[in-house]
């Protein structure tokens, strides 16, 4: 039995939303659209943006001599602002999509093609996520907030991708991951080849579990014409994802070396990298339970990467009291 509802309910619910989420059973009536739009109900999103945050904090702060009040602070304001963003974005990704969403079954029963809101409304709505965010952004040091400012271009230009390129993947990335090199550098002050290989390890695990999510709607995707990597890469997937995992992990441990070895620290350095051993099994278990053709098991394993992401932010962070 699926774990989510195969139908929108009376009230509004998101066909693909897990079914007794806080949305649709606790939250004021009036405020279920917006947090709707805002995947409020679906906090996979929220984690995956989160998640290269939490790396590029507690390795910068394992670099420089462990936890501190700025790296809980960096923490704290990274996951109101992935909560904020990751709700701003997909709100401007659903007006943009509103009339591709309106065609796929999982999705014509979003708020905008289900006329729950208007276009109008949305745009109010994002427009208040992104000022809410952007005052967290202000209390990080000037080359964060620049940095935070200048990923609103890849936010914008992400929804169009899968218009023009069979690799709308990769643009998720670039934005999705931004947070690991913001988080360096909040806490930090500098960019630093660390945190660069952090960033690029974020884009390949992005490649990878966004193309078991793109399994979902590749049928829809291909009648109406829209593109990704799922049905570029079509039965050779798992061939794709192994090399995704591969990329993604020697980048991790890359950048958990580079920022540690000159610690001289071999604990704090052996026990960050086991979690990013464990992060590659991880990766290796779901490669090896993918079924293409099944998307409950395609959701699953999607949602699955929040553990997965979890498990190198942890070891990193004991690597910070060693």
């Amino acid at each position: 039995m699926s774990e989510t509802s195969k139908l929108p309910e009376a009230d509004g619910q998101v066909s693909d939303a897990p079914k007794g989420n806080w949305v649709d059973t606790l939250a004021p009536a009036w405020s279920r659209p917006y947090l709707r739009l805002s995947r409020a109900d679906r906090p996979i999103g929220t984690w995956l943006l989160l998640i290269p945050c939490l790396w590029g904090a507690f390795l910068a702060s394992a670099s420089q001599g462990g936890f501190s009040a700025r790296t809980a602070w960096v923490v704290a304001a990274c996951a109101m602002g992935a909560w904020l963003m990751r709700g701003a974005g997909c709100t401007w990704n659903d007006i943009t999509d509103r009339k591709f969403d309106a065609m796929v079954e999982r999705t014509r029963s979003r708020p905008l093609p289900a006329g729950q809101v208007t276009v109008r409304q949305a745009i109010i709505w994002m427009g208040v996520q992104m000022m809410l965010a952007f005052g967290l952004l202000l209390t990080f040091n000037l080359p964060a907030i620049l940095l935070g400012v200048s990923s609103l271009l890849l936010v914008a230009v992400y929804p169009f991708a899968k218009r023009f390129t069979w690799w709308p993947q990769v643009f998720l990335g670039l934005a999705f991951n931004w947070g690991a090199i913001l988080a360096w550098v909040a806490i930090t002050g500098e960019l630093h080849w660390a945190a660069i290989a952090l960033y690029l390890a974020g884009i390949s695990w992005t490649l990878f579990y966004d193309t078991i999510y793109a399994h979902q709607d590749k049928d829809d995707d291909a009648l109406i014409g829209v593109k990704s990597t799922a049905r570029l890469f079509g039965t050779a997937t798992q061939i794709w994802l192994r090399w995704f995992l591969i990329i993604s992990v020697a980048l991790l441990a890359l950048a958990v070396i580079l920022a540690l070895a000159p610690t001289g620290s071999g604990l704090a350095l052996l026990v960050a990298l086991t979690g990013v051993w464990l992060f590659g099994w991880h990766l290796a278990w779901q490669n090896a339970t993918l079924d293409t053709e099944n998307s409950d098991i395609c959701l699953k394993l999607f949602r699955s990467n929040r553990n997965a992401g979890l498990i190198p932010a942890l070891f990193i962070a004991g690597a910070m009291f060693l």
